[in-house]
């Protein structure tokens, strides 16, 4: 419970890995949850051979996503940058994407060149407005995974999603927008030719992220009241995104910033309400 600040020191061990199928209670949905298991268990095989430390891991459940290619499973992979980076293993990105399709091989898609690579391989011709909307969708939830470093929060403005007639095909244009961990947006136009293949990708990314975790806890105890004011307003604007770096704090402290660290997640949890 939020009161009781006994967190899991989540990022202390040299690997983080952290993945969730969610409830499944119906019996057709067992195909679906073993699917992913098999695919994470792939995925992890994959990082395992890179010798990858420090990562966190998380399936891409999307509606969308899964209706675009439903041959595949997808995994978010990024290793965490504040306070101290992580380094990916040579090959990777700092935030990736990982595609696993029937073959149960884990393939890495780690920037929108690759992504696009991957459409084009992958995505079934969109013959339909429909179809052609969910691909879009699709890409800016991809696409948003390049970005994360575990602070941002994204919602689809499907008020935006659209499909528009061209004269030897058409386009289709899908935009998210950053909720939390800062602000901006991510906007994609993916063409299609007349028979609804995809042809590619225009996508514009315009995010500023917001405070990220420096040493704020280790000033909540600073002489200067303003100085404590910008360390708690910081950790109050990073939310519960904070808490691996409030762990790794308060494993560390001693009993008076321990406290204070108590109450300031206190805080974070009464203003996530």
């Amino acid at each position: 419970m939020c009161t009781n600040f006994n967190l899991a020191l989540l990022c202390c061990a040299p690997l983080l890995c952290v993945w969730t199928i969610g409830p499944t209670s119906a019996p057709a949905q067992e195909p679906a949850k073993d699917k992913a298991i098999a695919a994470a268990k792939a995925v992890n095989g994959e990082l395992d051979r890179l010798k990858a430390t420090g990562f966190v891991m998380q399936e891409v459940k999307d509606g969308p996503v899964s209706r675009a290619f439903p041959k595949h499973v997808f995994f978010g992979v990024y290793f965490r940058q504040h306070p101290v980076a992580r380094l990916a293993p040579k090959g990777m990105n700092s935030a990736n994407v990982y595609a696993v399709g029937h073959d149960g091989k884990a393939q890495l898609v780690k920037d929108a060149a690759q992504l696009q690579g991957f459409f084009k391989a992958n995505l079934a011709p969109a013959k339909e407005d429909d179809p052609a909307k969910d691909a879009a969708r699709a890409w800016v939830r991809l696409s948003q995974e390049f970005q994360q470093d575990g602070f941002f929060t994204f919602a689809l403005q499907d008020d935006s999603t659209k499909v528009s007639k061209e004269k030897d095909g058409k386009t289709a244009t899908a935009r998210t927008m950053a909720t939390k961990g800062g602000n901006g947006e991510i906007k994609v136009v993916l063409t299609f030719d007349g028979d609804g293949k995809f042809t590619g990708a225009d996508e514009k990314v315009d995010l500023k992220p917001g405070p990220r975790p420096i040493c704020q806890a280790t000033k909540l105890l600073d002489a200067d009241p303003v100085v404590r004011r910008m360390a708690e307003q910081d950790l109050l604007i990073m939310g519960r995104a904070a808490r691996p770096y409030l762990d790794e704090q308060r494993a560390r402290a001693a009993s008076e910033l321990q406290q204070a660290i108590d109450k300031i997640w206190d805080r974070i949890c009464a203003d996530d309400r």
